[in-house]
Parts: structure tokens; C-alpha cells; sequence
């Protein structure tokens, strides 16, 4: 594919509705730049060197979001990285180890972030249609790998029911990005998101207002792909800058509500060192190897209709 054929597939949803879709794609994008010549240039962070920006050779010389060469597969380690990705999430309680944990943040960070540096080269005038379309689309990349590796999930409208003296007086609608269930119950909630960024607030409210209205703490999850956004004027001031709210984050655990797991495919620096922060947040491994597992065998549920969301 040329750049023209990857910002045409990244562009239109139906293209992925399966996990290899997502694979196929992101070997095509890194064939793609790894052809020398291919892109304009390859800019380097002034503030944090191993966040890279991509410059691409169409009419705006688009510049990508940034992407982290620590976490970014390229090279001869891709073909080799994204098999052992498919192994791994086969049998994935089985194949739980520090290799094969970061094998699985790095592919799926890689895929996702594929996607959204092809959609980066779309006339300036579309950049919110890019971004609405990069979050469906690892919204979906998240609830399809969960399918994959046994979790009963899928997207749409919690209706809960509300009762007054004792009797079902009427249903209140909710709308999630991810609804774990165990039949008719209801047992984790998650916000699946590329950025926290304007969205923090709403996900710890989500838990407190589902608590009083069921009298049920149903889990709350947060998962997020980085927290990192271009910040300079000129490739030559090109940096990056952090779009997590931290004082919000602990305000919100402290006097509201924690969630119950917050993660991150690339995780910042203060979110690992940080009191508050380092007790909360992870990297995605956790939940996919270990947390989600503990979560659905906690006798905590609620029974709702869920009314799956239509996607195209």
C-alpha cells in the first residue's frame, strides 16, 4: 500500500471488524515507512528522545502524532512479534510471562497507533473525523481481543432498573464503551479510550452515580492508549506534552471514588512514581493476564438490559 491506500482503509470503519484486519493493516503501515524514501523525514522529540514524529511526503507534509520507538515495533521484529501476539492471547492464562505480557503491550500498542498516525495524514480539515474514528476504531480493537481470550463483552446501553419501595418504578439508560458480562449480569464497566484527555471527570462519575442508583459497587475500568500530545510550533520545536491530569486523579480517588483499575499501553513516567498514582494505574498486562479474571469472580453484579450498540 502507498499512503493514499492506508488513509483510504484507516478511513472507513468496515475495514476492521476482525483482530486480524488490525494485524494486516499494521504490517502494511511499517512496510510502508520502511521503504527508504517513503516519508518526508522522521522527527525526534526535543524534550523526550524516544517519542518520534513522522512526517509524510503528501500535499501538507501532515506530521503524525507522536509515537514512542520504546514501545513501537519495527523492522525485522514484526513479522516475528505479531505471530507470538496471536499464540499469547490464544491461551493467554496460560501464557502468562514478563516476555509475552510485553510482546502483548507492544503489538497492541503498534496496531493502534499504526491506524492513527495513517489517519494523521488527512487534510487538516478532517482532524476531528480522524480522531472520532481512531477512538472507535481501538474502542473495537479492545472488545475484540477481549472475545478472543474468553470475555463475555460488548458496547452499548446499560438500562438500569429503578425501584421505589421495593418495586420497579422505572429504568435509567447508560451508554459504555465496554460491558463485561456473565449472562444477564452485569459485572464490570470500562471506558476505553486513545487519551483521557476531557474524559477523566465522566468515568469516575459513571461509578459513583451507578453505585447510588443500584447500590452496587460494579467494578469501573479505565483504558487508556497514551497521554501524550505534539506540542511546538515547527518540526525543528517539536516536542511532547502530557495530557493526564494527575491532581484531578487523586482528588477524584480520594474524595470520590477509585476506580477499580486504571491502564495504560504507554504509561507515563509520574503514574509509576507518584503516590496515588503508581497504586491505581498499570500497564494493560495486568488486566488482560490477571485483574479481569479476579474481577468477574467477585460476587458483585447487577441485573440490566443491555442493549448492544450498532456499529458500522
Amino acid at each position: 500500500m502507498n499512503l493514499e491506500d492506508l488513509v483510504k482503509t484507516a478511513s472507513h470503519k468496515e475495514n476492521f471488524t476482525e483482530l486480524r484486519h488490525y494485524v494486516d493493516f499494521c504490517r502494511e503501515f511499517l512496510d510502508f515507512i520502511s521503504v527508504p524514501g517513503a516519508i518526508q523525514a522522521e522527527i525526534v522529540s526535543r524534550n523526550e528522545n524516544h517519542y518520534r514524529f513522522l512526517q509524510f511526503k503528501n500535499a501538507e507534509f501532515s506530521i503524525s502524532r507522536p509515537l514512542n520507538s520504546n514501545l513501537l515495533y519495527t523492522g525485522k521484529a514484526v513479522k516475528k512479534h505479531l505471530a507470538q501476539f496471536f499464540k499469547i492471547i490464544a491461551d493467554v492464562r496460560a501464557m502468562d510471562t514478563p516476555a509475552n505480557r510485553e510482546v502483548v503491550n507492544r503489538a497492541i500498542y503498534t496496531i493502534q497507533q499504526s491506524i492513527g498516525a495513517s489517519l494523521d495524514a488527512l487534510p487538516a480539515g478532517q482532524s476531528n473525523t480522524a480522531r472520532k474514528i481512531n477512538g472507535d476504531l481501538f474502542e473495537r480493537f479492545i472488545r475484540l481481543l477481549l472475545v478472543r481470550v474468553g470475555v463475555e463483552c460488548t458496547s452499548g446501553v446499560v438500562n438500569v432498573p429503578i425501584q421505589v419501595d421495593g418495586v420497579e418504578a422505572f429504568a435509567m439508560s447508560y451508554q459504555h464503551d465496554l460491558i463485561i458480562k456473565s449472562g444477564k449480569l452485569v459485572k464490570i464497566i470500562g471506558s476505553v479510550k486513545t487519551s483521557s484527555k476531557d474524559r477523566l471527570d465522566k468515568i469516575f462519575i459513571d461509578k459513583f452515580l451507578l453505585a447510588k442508583l443500584t447500590g452496587e459497587e460494579i467494578p469501573h475500568v479505565a483504558i487508556f492508549l497514551n497521554d501524550v500530545q505534539r506540542k511546538g510550533k515547527t518540526p525543528k520545536e517539536y516536542g511532547v506534552n502530557s495530557t493526564f491530569l494527575p491532581g484531578h486523579f487523586k482528588g477524584y480517588t480520594v474524595k470520590l471514588n477509585p476506580l477499580d483499575g486504571v491502564y495504560y499501553f504507554d504509561i507515563r513516567p509520574n503514574m509509576l512514581a507518584e503516590p496515588i498514582l503508581k497504586d491505581h494505574i498499570r500497564t494493560f498486562d495486568h488486566f488482560l493476564f490477571a485483574e479481569v479474571w479476579s474481577l468477574l469472580t467477585r460476587q458483585i453484579a447487577v441485573v440490566a438490559r443491555v442493549e448492544p450498540k450498532n456499529e458500522c
